[in-house]
């Protein structure tokens, strides 16, 4: 593709670079590049592509494109943000696909996953659409599962995987969108037709600093699709679309808004309600339990009604969906009197929720075993051990992903939340020692809660991530005390 051609609705402040071109392909990791490429020099939060400048010239680069004039010779394209510009010129190689395809992204700290997969359910089952999601548990075209990294992909990432799903003959994306993404602009460029707001607590302050920011950070999403469906119960949501360039279509339990969810009935394996708008009042069931579960289930019903799918319609088919991975999923552990769960649960707003639910229906303890990531937001640790103080019968402080720090560290974080409370609570620094703990130390009727993990199946220690699944985790134990 010519370099005109790929520099299509960029902003080009200066350029050195012959525009007719021909460009071999698009690069942002300099040890990518071959003769004949495009480098296009991030300035990243870690690393400066600029930098990698006079590597990627010896490599044969053809061009860059960059924020800053180069220190060597080479032809130049500069622009404002090269960031954001690499999703563009991402969406220019591959011909603008979610132009062609109906887009949805959803943003919030909880409920993201689950938003994205029932209505990927709904819209399969009740429209007969393909639908391609993008998010924290995996990537998928259709049923075609792929594996992910992160949440959200790089911006150039992004761009190809539309163009596979569009290729694939998907009419519909639902995707994960971070507060991340989108302040670094990973999907830039792209119009939403429907973008949802789960909820905002505290997580990530690491990045953003302030819940203010992280707010603000969500709001981006808001001035980049058609119509934004919202949750009303939620303090932050003013903020979140004071700037919001989208119609706006609310929901909630105890709020005025346009979708609400009455006569509220919540059991051990899922929670029922009468969802209610002007023109509709219908039954629905949904087959996850919690309270929290009303909100996913609400936002999930008012981006359906936004694309044309009647609440009847999606109430069909919400009762017929089965548990997300990693969700209050429960673990067998055949010929045990007690239950165990894995949950993804690592804010002390989603451990609440949790652990509020399984209190609710456990005829024994409700035990916590969670830790905190390494390398995050460090004031949520304390809050996490507070949420299990107040919500847990037991718990048990161990790792999550240390990454760089080291888990004694970590841990030390969160015992202030713990400590002077009269919840009782033991430390077990590695983490399958302490499942391991968990399930000598069950009593009947007890419900363990693994809080933390979720869907993962590594443990990332300084770079590296170790296999590590909590559900053979638990099998293994069982099948070696029954080999014993």
């Amino acid at each position: 593709m010519k370099l005109e051609k790929l520099l299509q609705g960029i902003e080009v402040l200066s350029a050195t670079a012959e525009l007719g071109m021909e460009i071999a392909h698009v690069r942002y990791d300099s040890r990518m590049v071959e003769e004949g490429d495009v480098f296009v020099a991030v300035s990243g939060y870690a690393v400066d592509g600029h930098k990698f400048i006079p590597s990627v010239v010896e490599r044969g680069a053809a061009v860059v494109i960059c924020e800053r004039v180069p220190e060597v010779e080479i032809p130049y394209v500069l622009v404002a943000d090269s960031r954001r510009c690499l999703a563009a010129l991402g969406a220019n190689l591959y011909g603008h696909p979610t132009e062609k395809m109906t887009m949805v992204a959803v943003t919030g700290t909880n409920g993201k996953t689950t938003t994205t997969y029932l209505l990927k359910a709904i819209l399969e089952k009740a429209r007969g659409a393909k639908v391609g999601l993008i998010g924290t548990n995996q990537n998928m075209i259709g049923d075609e599962v792929l594996p992910t990294e992160r949440t959200t992909p790089g911006p150039f990432e992004a761009q190809e995987l539309f163009s596979r799903m569009y290729e694939a003959g998907c009419t519909h994306v639902v995707m994960e969108v971070s507060s991340h993404a989108l302040h670094q602009g990973r999907v830039h460029g792209v119009t939403y037709d429907v973008g949802i707001f789960t909820n905002l607590t505290q997580d990530h302050l690491d990045y953003h600093v302030t819940m203010e920011a992280y707010c603000d950070a969500k709001a981006i999403l808001f001035r980049s699709c058609k119509t934004g469906i919202v949750n009303a119960d939620d303090v932050w949501t003013p903020r979140l679309v004071r700037d919001a360039s989208c119609a706006v279509y609310t929901y909630a339990k105890d709020a005025d808004a346009d979708l609400r969810a009455e006569e509220i009935e919540l059991a051990s394996d899922h929670i029922s309600f009468t969802a209610v708008t002007a023109e509709e009042r219908v039954r629905v069931r949904v087959n996850i339990p919690g309270g929290f579960m009303v909100y996913n289930t609400l936002d999930v019903l008012g981006a359906a009604l936004a694309l044309g799918v009647s609440l009847e319609e999606s109430a069909a088919v919400l009762s017929t969906v089965p548990p997300v991975k990693g969700r209050v999923e429960v673990v067998p552990t055949p010929g045990k009197d007690y239950t165990i769960l894995i949950d993804y649960a690592h804010t002390s707003d989603s451990m609440e929720n949790v652990l509020s639910t399984v209190r609710g229906f456990a005829k024994g303890r409700t035990v916590a075993l969670f830790g905190c990531g390494g390398d995050r937001d460090r004031t949520k640790r304390p809050l996490m051990g507070k949420a299990a103080a107040e919500y847990a019968d037991f718990a048990i402080v161990t790792t999550d992903n240390p990454r760089t720090e080291k888990p004694g560290d970590i841990i030390a974080d969160i015992l202030p939340g713990l400590e002077g409370t009269s919840t009782p609570y033991v430390v077990v620094e590695d983490r399958i020692e302490a499942i391991h703990y968990a399930m000598d130390h069950a009593c009947s009727g007890d419900v363990i809660v693994l809080c933390g993990k979720g869907h993962e199946t590594y443990q990332e220690i300084n770079h590296v991530k170790h296999h590590m699944d909590e559900r053979e985790i638990v099998a293994d134990y069982l099948k070696q005390a029954e080999q014993a």
